[in-house]
């Protein structure tokens, strides 16, 4: 194997498919990077498998020599992401004492010689044949993951919260995350706005596909996804295929499969209260930035904020108070409908609400300081963002 190609192009992939190397490989072929050389299409892939996400991506060389290794992806980077730009030639030579395989790794600045492992160890990819292809715009799949995202559980033994959970109509596209403490629901539509563009036009077509739909996908490889996206076009379109295990995203010439996550999603849309008694109406970049001040002084075992509201004063107060550090108080002007009174939170959960509800003005809508509270924009996303606020002990 041999090729040439700037050192730019193989540190962007490297970076992105090395993501999906294992911290702990089960099998030490798990820790490298596999590297194929197509001369006809003077293309480098290369691949990533912790066993449940893999990441494929490819690039322009120049390939003089066809042939696949696989070399360790820590050890590649770390000496890829130090190399001058330029041009950076790889090439791979067997070695006589052993079956083995070495690489030599030149730039302008020297030489490097990295030993590789067999290709043919390497796990395969898992494919999708019988499924059909979903194309959808990266727009949705951005929007959606934005506003869902953040709100499903780091909690291993939590498993099917770890995900965010998809769910189709012939007209839209739900995403739902939640840690049990939180929930965010985005609705995403995917009729066309102007029918005469062709991805649109193609999202049309595949839209009866979405009727029933219904897949958990692992957080982690969503954000993954995300990564990728961020590289492209918000007018390109992803290509997503699922079959009973497997959910595979492909996109220009980056590919990402994983595993679907098994079990039953809780059905997240009896927890979200249809009436309420009270309502609150505020700017959300000063709710957030008020909030971002007063954390200041949280208490890092419960992170807790009260919030006082007052229909006759028009205005929410945001205070903290920290028996070791000290307390923090500010106010904002609101328009509150129902009885004044107070409520508390999580601070953290409150932010990252905030953070993903992406508009000017929101509406908060609740019952009692123990029942689940609704976080709304005013116009543009259509999110719902649950959060359960903490009992406050008089």
């Amino acid at each position: 194997m041999k090729f040439v190609c700037s050192q730019s192009d193989l540190n962007s992939n490297l970076s992105l498919v090395s993501r999906a190397v294992p911290s702990r490989p089960t099998h030490p072929i798990l820790a490298n990077v596999l590297l194929v050389a197509d001369g006809e299409k003077n293309r480098v892939s290369l691949t990533a498998f912790d066993l449940s996400l893999g990441i494929e991506t490819s690039f322009q060389a120049d390939v003089s020599e066809d042939g696949k290794i696989t070399l360790p992806a820590k050890l590649l980077n770390d000496i890829v992401s130090r190399l001058p730009e330029g041009e950076i030639t790889l090439m791979a030579e067997e070695t006589e004492e052993d079956d083995s395989q070495i690489v030599f790794l030149k730039s302008a600045s020297g030489q490097f010689q990295v030993r590789g492992m067999e290709a043919d160890e390497f796990p395969p990819l898992p494919t999708v044949e019988a499924a059909e292809s979903v194309q959808l715009p990266i727009v949705i799949l951005a929007e959606g993951l934005k506003g869902a995202l953040f709100a499903a559980s780091n909690d291993e033994t939590k498993q099917i919260l770890t995900g965010v959970h998809l769910t189709g109509t012939t007209d839209s596209l739900e995403f739902a995350a939640t840690d049990g403490h939180r929930l965010s629901v985005v609705e995403t539509t995917l009729t066309p706005e102007n029918d005469d563009q062709g991805d649109e036009g193609e999202t049309k077509a595949a839209m009866p596909d979405l009727e029933g739909f219904a897949v958990t996908i692992p957080a982690r490889a969503l954000r993954e996804l995300e990564r990728i996206m961020g590289n492209h076009g918000q007018s390109d379109a992803i290509a997503l295929q699922v079959d009973e295990a497997q959910v595979v995203f492909e996109l220009g010439e980056q590919r990402l499969t994983v595993r679907k996550l098994d079990g039953a999603y809780p059905n997240y849309q009896m927890l979200i209260p249809k009436q309420f008694s009270r309502t609150i109406s505020l700017e959300r970049k000063r709710l957030l930035s008020s909030l971002e001040r007063v954390a200041v002084l949280a208490d890092q075992k419960n992170n807790l904020v009260k919030c006082s509201f007052s229909q006759e004063e028009g205005q929410v107060s945001l205070s903290v108070e920290t028996q070791d550090l000290g307390s923090a108080k500010e106010s904002m002007p609101a328009e509150v409908t129902g009885e004044s009174g107070e409520i508390a939170f999580n601070v953290k959960y409150l932010m990252d609400g905030l953070k993903a509800l992406q508009t000017k003005e929101i509406k908060i809508h609740f019952n009692e300081g123990n029942q689940p509270v609704i976080f709304n924009p005013l116009g543009g996303l259509q999110m719902t963002y649950l959060v359960m606020p903490v009992q406050i002990v008089k």
